[in-house]
Protein backbone atom coordinates (compact mmCIF):
# COMPACT_ATOMS: atom_id res chain seq x y z
CA UNK A 1 0.00 0.00 0.00
CA UNK A 2 0.71 3.55 -0.75
CA UNK A 3 0.82 5.43 2.33
CA UNK A 4 1.06 9.41 2.97
CA UNK A 5 1.93 10.96 6.46
CA UNK A 6 0.67 14.40 6.17
CA UNK A 7 2.07 16.68 8.38
CA UNK A 8 4.65 14.48 10.29
CA UNK A 9 8.49 15.32 11.12
CA UNK A 10 8.85 12.88 13.69
CA UNK A 11 8.57 9.05 11.62
CA UNK A 12 6.53 7.84 14.31
CA UNK A 13 3.17 6.90 12.08
CA UNK A 14 5.08 6.36 8.51
CA UNK A 15 8.15 4.01 9.97
CA UNK A 16 4.86 1.67 11.75
CA UNK A 17 3.48 1.63 8.23
CA UNK A 18 7.02 0.88 6.71
CA UNK A 19 7.69 -2.52 9.08
CA UNK A 20 4.92 -3.58 7.90
CA UNK A 21 6.14 -3.54 4.39
CA UNK A 22 3.91 -0.28 2.95
CA UNK A 23 5.73 1.75 0.76
CA UNK A 24 5.46 4.87 3.41
CA UNK A 25 6.39 8.55 3.53
CA UNK A 26 6.09 11.37 5.67
CA UNK A 27 5.65 15.11 4.49
CA UNK A 28 6.00 18.48 6.62
CA UNK A 29 7.57 21.94 5.89
CA UNK A 30 10.28 20.35 8.54
CA UNK A 31 13.34 17.91 8.15
CA UNK A 32 12.05 14.64 9.28
CA UNK A 33 13.82 13.62 12.71
CA UNK A 34 13.89 9.89 11.55
CA UNK A 35 16.21 8.38 8.70
CA UNK A 36 13.20 7.37 6.02
CA UNK A 37 11.10 8.27 3.07
CA UNK A 38 10.43 11.71 3.64
CA UNK A 39 9.02 14.90 1.92
CA UNK A 40 10.14 18.16 3.23
CA UNK A 41 7.69 20.37 1.47
CA UNK A 42 4.03 21.64 1.33
CA UNK A 43 1.88 18.94 2.02
CA UNK A 44 -0.96 20.30 -0.62
CA UNK A 45 1.19 19.68 -3.83
CA UNK A 46 1.30 16.09 -2.87
CA UNK A 47 -2.15 14.76 -2.69
CA UNK A 48 -2.58 13.62 -5.95
CA UNK A 49 -0.05 11.16 -6.01
CA UNK A 50 -1.65 7.91 -6.40
CA UNK A 51 -1.51 7.43 -2.31
CA UNK A 52 -4.28 4.26 -1.05
CA UNK A 53 -3.88 6.10 2.45
CA UNK A 54 -3.42 9.22 3.93
CA UNK A 55 -2.66 9.69 7.50
CA UNK A 56 -2.91 13.53 8.22
CA UNK A 57 -1.75 15.18 11.81
CA UNK A 58 -3.22 19.11 10.83
CA UNK A 59 -1.20 21.66 13.33
CA UNK A 60 -3.93 22.14 16.36
CA UNK A 61 -2.78 25.28 17.06
CA UNK A 62 -5.68 27.47 15.84
CA UNK A 63 -7.88 24.50 15.81
CA UNK A 64 -7.71 23.03 19.74
CA UNK A 65 -10.38 24.19 21.87
CA UNK A 66 -8.21 24.70 24.73
CA UNK A 67 -6.88 27.90 22.83
CA UNK A 68 -10.20 29.52 21.41
CA UNK A 69 -9.95 31.85 24.11
CA UNK A 70 -7.32 33.73 21.86
CA UNK A 71 -9.49 34.65 19.22
CA UNK A 72 -12.36 35.00 21.59
CA UNK A 73 -10.02 37.54 23.51
CA UNK A 74 -8.97 39.23 20.19
CA UNK A 75 -5.04 37.93 21.00
CA UNK A 76 -5.25 36.00 17.46
CA UNK A 77 -6.81 37.20 14.42
CA UNK A 78 -10.15 34.73 13.46
CA UNK A 79 -8.30 34.61 10.31
CA UNK A 80 -5.99 32.25 11.34
CA UNK A 81 -8.56 29.98 12.67
CA UNK A 82 -10.42 30.21 8.97
CA UNK A 83 -6.77 28.98 7.34
CA UNK A 84 -6.74 26.15 9.52
CA UNK A 85 -9.86 25.12 8.96
CA UNK A 86 -9.33 25.74 5.18
CA UNK A 87 -6.31 23.28 5.58
CA UNK A 88 -8.74 20.95 7.15
CA UNK A 89 -10.98 21.00 4.34
CA UNK A 90 -8.20 20.30 1.49
CA UNK A 91 -6.79 17.29 3.54
CA UNK A 92 -10.13 15.44 4.28
CA UNK A 93 -11.04 16.21 0.29
CA UNK A 94 -7.49 15.01 -1.06
CA UNK A 95 -8.27 12.58 -4.04
CA UNK A 96 -7.30 10.01 -1.53
CA UNK A 97 -9.72 6.90 -0.57
CA UNK A 98 -8.54 6.09 2.69
CA UNK A 99 -8.03 8.80 5.03
CA UNK A 100 -7.62 9.66 8.74
CA UNK A 101 -7.38 12.98 10.22
CA UNK A 102 -6.28 13.25 13.87
CA UNK A 103 -6.32 16.13 16.11
CA UNK A 104 -7.51 17.01 19.46
CA UNK A 105 -10.87 18.05 20.72
CA UNK A 106 -11.05 21.20 18.28
CA UNK A 107 -13.27 23.43 16.44
CA UNK A 108 -13.30 20.54 13.68
CA UNK A 109 -15.78 19.08 15.06
CA UNK A 110 -18.78 22.45 15.30
CA UNK A 111 -17.08 24.02 11.77
CA UNK A 112 -16.87 20.94 9.13
CA UNK A 113 -18.22 17.49 11.07
CA UNK A 114 -17.92 15.75 14.06
CA UNK A 115 -15.43 13.18 14.27
CA UNK A 116 -15.99 9.59 13.98
CA UNK A 117 -14.25 8.23 16.98
CA UNK A 118 -12.31 9.59 20.10
CA UNK A 119 -9.30 7.58 21.47
CA UNK A 120 -7.23 7.91 24.02
CA UNK A 121 -3.23 6.69 24.39
CA UNK A 122 -4.00 4.64 27.05
CA UNK A 123 -5.95 2.43 25.24
CA UNK A 124 -2.74 1.60 23.13
CA UNK A 125 -0.19 0.36 25.86
CA UNK A 126 0.65 4.52 26.93
CA UNK A 127 -0.30 5.41 30.38
CA UNK A 128 -1.35 8.60 29.00
CA UNK A 129 -5.29 10.71 28.85
CA UNK A 130 -4.99 12.85 26.02
CA UNK A 131 -8.12 12.73 23.99
CA UNK A 132 -7.30 12.24 20.50
CA UNK A 133 -10.24 12.47 17.92
CA UNK A 134 -10.26 10.85 14.63
CA UNK A 135 -12.01 11.75 10.89
CA UNK A 136 -12.53 8.73 9.05
CA UNK A 137 -12.69 8.43 5.24
CA UNK A 138 -13.42 4.76 4.04
CA UNK A 139 -11.99 3.39 7.28
CA UNK A 140 -13.45 1.37 10.25
CA UNK A 141 -13.01 2.84 13.79
CA UNK A 142 -10.10 1.35 15.76
CA UNK A 143 -10.04 -0.84 18.00
CA UNK A 144 -8.24 -0.99 21.28
CA UNK A 145 -4.71 -2.94 21.47
CA UNK A 146 -3.57 -2.17 24.98
CA UNK A 147 -5.50 -0.53 27.62
CA UNK A 148 -3.79 0.36 30.79
CA UNK A 149 -4.59 3.06 33.66
CA UNK A 150 -3.32 6.21 33.00
CA UNK A 151 -0.75 8.15 35.13
CA UNK A 152 -3.28 11.51 36.40
CA UNK A 153 -2.04 14.52 38.61
CA UNK A 154 -4.25 16.23 41.19
CA UNK A 155 -3.15 19.14 42.40
CA UNK A 156 -4.53 21.25 44.98
CA UNK A 157 -7.73 22.85 43.97
CA UNK A 158 -8.65 19.94 42.75
CA UNK A 159 -8.22 19.97 38.99
CA UNK A 160 -6.41 16.73 37.95
CA UNK A 161 -4.32 16.32 34.55
CA UNK A 162 -2.11 13.77 32.95
CA UNK A 163 1.13 13.64 34.03
CA UNK A 164 2.51 13.11 30.46
CA UNK A 165 1.03 17.13 30.21
CA UNK A 166 1.93 18.17 33.74
CA UNK A 167 5.33 16.99 32.81
CA UNK A 168 5.88 19.46 29.80
CA UNK A 169 5.37 22.72 31.93
CA UNK A 170 8.80 22.91 32.54
CA UNK A 171 10.04 23.10 29.10
CA UNK A 172 10.02 26.23 26.30
CA UNK A 173 6.94 26.89 24.86
CA UNK A 174 8.59 25.75 21.26
CA UNK A 175 9.25 22.29 23.20
CA UNK A 176 6.38 21.45 25.17
CA UNK A 177 4.62 22.16 21.86
CA UNK A 178 6.71 19.83 20.11
CA UNK A 179 6.82 17.17 23.20
CA UNK A 180 2.72 17.08 23.47
CA UNK A 181 2.17 17.07 19.45
CA UNK A 182 4.58 14.44 19.37
CA UNK A 183 2.14 10.96 18.05
CA UNK A 184 2.46 7.68 20.37
CA UNK A 185 3.94 4.51 18.84
CA UNK A 186 1.03 2.19 20.63
CA UNK A 187 -1.48 4.15 18.12
CA UNK A 188 0.70 4.55 14.79
CA UNK A 189 1.31 0.75 15.42
CA UNK A 190 -2.40 0.09 15.43
CA UNK A 191 -3.33 2.09 12.54
CA UNK A 192 -0.32 -0.03 10.24
CA UNK A 193 -1.95 -3.44 12.23
CA UNK A 194 -5.49 -2.43 11.56
CA UNK A 195 -5.60 -0.22 8.58
CA UNK A 196 -3.09 -1.79 6.66
CA UNK A 197 -4.62 -5.06 5.73
CA UNK A 198 -7.45 -3.43 4.56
Amino acid sequence: MKVLVACEYSGIVRNAFKKKGHDAWSCDILPTESPGNHIQDDILKHLDKGWDLMIAHPPCTHLSVSGARWFTEGKKPWSLQIEALDFVRKLLNAPINKIALENPISVISSKIRKPNQIIQPYQFGHKVRKTTCLWLNNLPKLKPTKIVEPEIIKVKDGKSYSKFHWDTWGLNKKDRGKARSRFFEGIAEAMADQWGKI
